[in-house]
This record gives C-alpha cells, structure tokens and sequence, in this order.
C-alpha cells in the first residue's frame, strides 16, 4: 500500500526529511561502504596533511569540531530516521525499509535522491543499521574525554549499532595512554583503521608519514592491548623500484611485531596533484612493473609471521589469474593466516607465471590519463 502523496501529514514527513542535514565526509574505507556504514564527521580532514602521495585532503583545513556540534548531528540521525519510519508505517510498512518506501518518499520528494545525508541514513537503515564510521583522517586526535562523551551519545541515541568503527593514525595511537584508548574501546569505538603505508624508516621519512617504525609498533601495541580491532594497510611499490625491498622487509617486521587483526593492501598510484606525481614524472621515482610488484608482494609475504587476516580489498589489486580474472579474492575478509599464507604465495607464483601483457599496468593507466 503506498498512501496518496498529497496527504498532508505524510507531507509534513517527508518536508521535516528534506530539511535535516549533517555533516558527512567523502571518505571512508572500503569495508564500510560493504557494510553500509553510517559516515559521520567527528573531525573535518587531516590533521597532519603532509604526506606526500596522499591528495584527499589537499588545500582543505582541520577542523577540530565540537563535542555539541557532533552530538546535534546525531540527533539529527535520530530524528531523520524517526521521520522515515514514520513514513513507512504510515504505508503499511511497520517501520521496515524496502524499495517501496524509497519510491513513495522519492514521489513526494525527487530531490531526496540528490540529498547525501538522506541517501546516508536510508542506506544505512536498508542494511540493518548496524554499522558506523567516524570521518575524517584521525578521529583519535579528540580530546579522549571528549571523544568518550561522543561514542557514549552516539552509542545511547542510536542503539541499533553494533559496530563503530574510525581512522586514526599510529602516531596519534603511541601518544595516548593505554587507559585512555581502553575507555575510549569501553565507551563504543570497536575497530580502527590505521595507514601504515610502509615500516621502513628511509621511506617513512622521504614520504613525510611524520612517524617511526617504533612509533608504529608502540601505537599498534597498544591499539590490540586495549582491545580495539585492528585493521593496518600498506602501500605496495610505494617505495618503487629503488627501495621495494627494503619497503617489503621493514613493513613485514613491522607488522609481525603489532600482528593486528587485519592486514590490507592498498598498491602504491602516483596521484596528480602530489609531490611523489612530481617525482614520478620527473625520473626521481620508478613505479615497478605488474610482475615486480608481485615479487614484492612475495617478499613481504614470505617474511610476515602473523596470525591476520591478509586482505586484497581494493581494485588497484588487479593482477590477473591464468583464467583472466582476479588473482586474489577481493573478500574484506582476506586470507587467514598462517593457515592460508601458501595459498597466497602460490597465488603470486601464478601471477608471476602469467604474461605482463595480461596485467594491469598502473604505468599505462596514468599515461592514459585513467588514473
């Protein structure tokens, strides 16, 4: 049953709707955008904003946002989200979202498809409303009793979550105390996501990544003691054909010291815009061919003695397999490890047996004008 749109209750609606907003970042991982996180801004982009092969926040400033600023946003979820099960009570539906509700809010309200916030919160309680993420770079960087104050509301006023989930930085990890990440776990953050990029130190420093390997190791330490699941990625070829193996070496060490939870690749693209581009272009930089990725890939792999989860879930992950189609699965869960580790290797011993012709090329891509 759809009620007629020119009711003027239903009307009422679907106007309070249109008329709440949030802030929502563009960013999240992967992973989120598969479960249908929830996004919303704790902080407003990087606090460091240095790196040099990263362009997402680029020319944009920090914003340090308020404790009563985010808390309105979450209220204002709550009462968007009031306001679509209304609607869907209102047309038989008991509160429950389906494509029927959309289609009777869009026949009301065609703009709403238009409207971030909306698309936000209706997705998200599509999929069930379980999950959250906190934007933007580095959540972790709050003040911790003001950050347990937020994850508290955010907790209490939308009870549904079962996971909350952030970025952060190992810097920003090795500087808090335990007891200070253990109330912030307690007070409703369950996993963070951390840019490891590399664990060498020479690169860390050419690449302005503003952290140690030691700090990296001390920051994800302590992540795991305090209880937080911990998912670490890394930038394959990010240190090209002049540093891929000590990159490889150093990152592996790194990580068998943390052992996170998960482990996830994310292959080094010269972006426009950066100053590694800059280097790239001008021959100061050599991106590997497909084949010498995967032999960085092996070494890495061969020297990693953890019990995570490896995973490939990005599609700059492209190589190809003997039938023509991914070599790795692309699964947010990976491959477990040890148990699955040969399996891997043997998977790049396969892409390695295959011709380059048949892999994707990031080189080609940029040339192209793809990238």
């Amino acid at each position: 049953m759809v009620l007629d749109s020119n009711n003027q209750s239903f009307r009422e609606n679907v106007d309070k709707i249109s008329r709440l907003s949030f802030a929502v970042g563009v960013y999240r991982p992967p992973s989120e955008g598969g479960s249908a996180s929830l996004l919303l801004r704790i902080t407003e982009n990087c606090p460091w904003n240095k790196c040099t092969f990263c362009e997402m926040y680029k020319g944009q400033p920090f914003v340090y946002r308020s404790v009563d600023a985010v808390k309105k946003d979450i209220d204002t979820v709550k009462a968007m989200v009031e306001e679509i099960q209304e609607v869907s009570r209102k047309i038989g539906q008991e509160g429950r979202l389906n494509r029927d509700v959309l289609r009777t809010l869009l026949s009301v309200d065609p703009y709403l498809n238009e409207n971030h916030c909306f698309s936000t919160v209706f997705n998200w309680l599509y999929y069930g409303g379980k999950t959250a993420f906190l934007q933007d770079a580095n959540s972790m960087i709050m003040r911790p009793n003001e950050f347990i104050d937020v994850l508290e509301h955010l907790r209490k006023t939308l009870s549904t979550l079962t996971r909350v989930t952030s970025y952060t930085r190992s810097k920003t990890l090795a500087q808090r105390k335990l007891e200070e990440l253990i109330a912030i776990r307690k007070a409703g953050l369950d996993r963070i996501h951390v840019g490891l990029e590399t664990g060498d130190d020479e690169l860390l420093k050419i690449v302005r990544k503003g952290v140690t390997s030691a700090e990296q190791i001390e920051g994800g330490r302590k992540a795991m003691a305090a209880g937080f699941q911990l998912s670490e990625y890394w930038m394959p070829d990010l240190g090209g054909r002049e540093r891929w193996r000590q990159h490889a070496e150093n990152t592996a060490r790194v990580l068998n010291e943390i052992n996170p939870h998960y482990i996830r690749s994310r292959p080094f693209v010269p972006r426009q815009g950066t100053e590694i581009f800059e280097d790239y272009e001008q021959g100061r930089l050599h991106i590997s061919s497909p084949h010498e990725r995967l032999q960085e890939l092996n070494v890495m792999i061969e020297n990693l003695q953890v019990t995570s989860r490896v995973c490939f879930d990005h599609n700059m992950n492209s190589w190809s397999n003997k039938n023509g189609g991914l070599l790795f699965s692309q699964s947010y869960e990976g491959y477990k490890f040890p148990e699955e580790k040969q399996v891997v290797l043997d998977l790049i011993r396969e892409g390695l047996s295959i011709h380059k012709s048949r892999h994707i090329d990031i080189k080609e891509l940029i040339a192209m004008g793809s990238l």
